[in-house]
């Protein structure tokens, strides 16, 4: 709440002097009578109206200090925010080639991204982020979106074997360009997390990283497991769902490659908690700025005391001309 005219309570203090000359002119008054007894005069009972011959000059007082609050004009805000930002433009690229159903990670290594994932984008806030999946081709899973919700439940159902076998990195990181080269976002990024060798696609990774230089785009990249031979279970069309060894080998000499000529930085995960650590620093490093300005409107609410103040008028006439009248 607020007084538009603050100014106009200072003639508030003025009351108490009103009071006080009221005060002394009723003293003033006063008379005298000589009587030669008061025997007969102490029998007299005092008029019911006598006890309240003050209360007009207190409803006139406090009409004043109302009329004096109307002039101020109170009036009651409802504020709202409104946020300004520097905002970031994220595209998530997530492997789904089969070899991310490697276990090194626990459950497994697309399990595993897609939790870090979920979580990374529970902690951004005022940044469109995008969504791509990869294997041997690329597309776009989610556009850039602030609607966090709809972008999480598009993770969950992801599985590996809805692309074409391999990795695409160099498609990869070209459909992240395509999507943040029309932002205004004053810093764009790619996030791009795999778990292989780019071994298909239209686009080498060297061809896309300078598209990205060209629109001045960081691509972060994240190896994800180890190199070596580990279980994997695959659907075998013979004999069912089974357990098999595969090799696994990352290219981190290209992932190191991508991240430094695009000014991000390389990571390496090899367990579920690194992968979230990775994601918190990347969190980290790249914030967003946002200003906030809170605004009000307001509402006028002089109606009230000028009403009460009107009351306390009428109250006071009435009084005058009924309940408390005088003779001259």
């Amino acid at each position: 709440m607020r007084f538009a005219y603050p100014y106009f309570l200072l003639l508030l203090a003025l009351l108490p002097i009103w009071v006080k000359i009221y005060k002394s002119l009723k003293n003033r008054a006063k008379t005298g009578i000589r009587f030669p007894s008061l025997r007969k005069i102490k029998k007299i009972r005092e008029a019911p109206s006598v006890k309240f011959r003050h209360v007009p000059f207190i409803l006139r007082i406090c009409a004043a200090a109302f009329i004096i609050i109307a002039l101020a004009r109170p009036q009651t805000g409802d504020g709202f925010q409104q946020i300004s930002r520097d905002g970031i433009d994220i595209m998530l690229a997530l492997d789904i080639s089969t070899s991310m159903d490697v276990m090194d990670v626990k459950p497994s290594r697309l399990e595993a991204a897609k939790k870090a994932i979920g979580n990374f984008i529970e902690n951004r806030t005022n940044d469109r982020i995008g969504l791509i999946l990869f294997a041997g081709s690329s597309f776009t899973k989610c556009p850039l979106t602030l609607d966090y919700a709809v972008l999480k439940s598009f993770i969950t159902p992801i599985k590996s074997g809805i692309l074409e076998d391999g990795t695409a990195i160099g498609m990869a990181i070209a459909n992240g360009v395509n999507r943040l080269k029309e932002s205004s976002a004053k810093s764009k990024i790619v996030i791009l997390l795999t778990d292989g060798v780019n071994n298909r696609g239209l686009i080498d990774p060297r061809s896309a990283i300078e598209l990205a230089v060209g629109e001045k785009i960081k691509v972060y990249t994240i190896g994800l497991g180890q190199n070596g031979s580990f279980l994997m279970d695959i659907d075998d069309p013979r004999f069912g769902r089974r357990r098999v060894r595969v090799n696994s080998e990352i290219d981190e000499k290209l992932l190191n490659e991508i991240a430094d000529s695009t000014g991000a930085r390389y990571f390496s995960a090899k367990n579920q908690k690194e992968l979230e650590e990775i994601y918190t620093e990347i969190n980290r490093l790249e914030k967003s700025k946002v200003k906030s300005r809170i605004y009000y409107e307001y509402t006028e609410q002089f109606a009230i005391p000028a009403g009460l103040a009107i009351f306390l008028l009428v109250s006071e006439w009435l009084a005058h001309a009924h309940f408390l009248r005088r003779l001259p």
